[in-house]
């Protein structure tokens, strides 16, 4: 996560940038990976919205992610909405709309094409004034 938080730390001042924790992905009471095994990320299936508030702030803290964090509802509207599933960057821009989506992680996660993206917006914001 050490690439995330530098992009953070790069655009912070410009960008609002939020880590939405979204549903426990690999929960011991699901399909458990051995990734989360070896490094003790072992949560249950969120039962209540403070359970997953504690699992979320818990897991900032495991993946020592600097950004901010927002967690999705029970009904995992956010995850629905941005396909979250199990992990996503995006850029949303100042109009709203969705300027970058990335590709479902971890395999299709690209941190670099995300940076790219968020200065890309940030020179166009600029050149429009």
């Amino acid at each position: 996560m050490g690439t995330l938080n530098a992009i953070y730390r790069r655009f912070q001042s410009d960008v609002d940038f939020y880590v939405i924790y979204i549903r426990e992905i690999h929960p011991t009471d699901g399909w458990q990976v051995e990734d989360n095994e070896n490094e003790g990320v072992l949560f249950r299936q969120h039962q209540s919205m403070d359970e997953r508030i504690q699992v979320g702030e818990a897991c900032m803290v495991k993946l020592a992610l600097e950004m901010p964090a927002l967690v999705d509802a029970m009904d995992d509207g956010v995850a629905t909405a941005y396909a979250g599933v199990p992990e996503r960057l995006y850029v949303v821009g100042r109009d709203g709309r969705v300027a970058y989506k990335g590709g479902m992680g971890p395999m299709f996660f690209k941190p670099r094409e995300w940076e790219q993206r968020i200065a890309d917006c940030l020179a166009a914001d600029a050149s429009a004034g």
